[in-house]
């Protein structure tokens, strides 16, 4: 797959050719012809963890009703737009989210700071609904989807472990 991309930064507009190809159970990943040594993770809803030249970067990805993406990696934040229509039809005219009943989960060792929500409120997607600190960082814990926050299984306070369920939604 081909996909042309714009990104949007301070530092300006880019223009990036991604060329995505699987192979077994692993993707190859060009960029703008280049092969990349990259290994991605999806350590939580809309937030991963990239492995590119053997340095970690945690990504969060907002999705935007126009089909755009925000992308945040550390104090970097771009937008991301896919050119090619015919490989983003679809997501132009709402939030790109998961479907069905989804657990929340830590994505790494910490302590709850903040809950931002109750069981029982309704949340959109993107919306945070709780703060864990890990390694001095505080990292909003979004919602995947649209719904009803279901359960929340932690406190404020609360020691958690990567992985660990936090919340259900609905």
């Amino acid at each position: 797959m081909k996909f042309e991309i714009r990104l949007n930064s301070p530092s300006g507009e880019h223009k990036r050719l991604l060329q995505l190809e699987k192979d077994n159970d692993h993707w190859r990943v060009l960029l703008d012809g280049l092969p990349q040594d990259v290994d991605v993770v999806e350590i939580a809803p809309l937030t991963l963890s990239v492995l590119l030249h053997g340095e970690v970067y945690e990504i969060r990805l907002a999705p935007f009703p126009d089909g755009t993406l925000k992308i945040q990696a550390g104090l970097y934040e771009f937008t991301a737009e896919v050119i090619d229509p015919r490989a983003w039809r679809g997501r132009r005219h709402g939030h790109v989210e998961v479907e069905g009943r989804q657990k929340i989960v830590a994505p790494m060792a910490g302590k709850v700071v903040r809950l931002l929500v109750a069981a029982g409120d309704k949340v959109n997607a993107g919306e945070g609904l709780l703060v864990v600190e890990a390694m001095k960082m505080q990292n909003e814990i979004s919602s995947p989807k649209s719904g009803v926050v279901e359960r929340i299984l932690v406190k404020e306070g609360q020691a958690v472990n990567g992985g660990e369920v936090l919340a259900w939604v609905d």
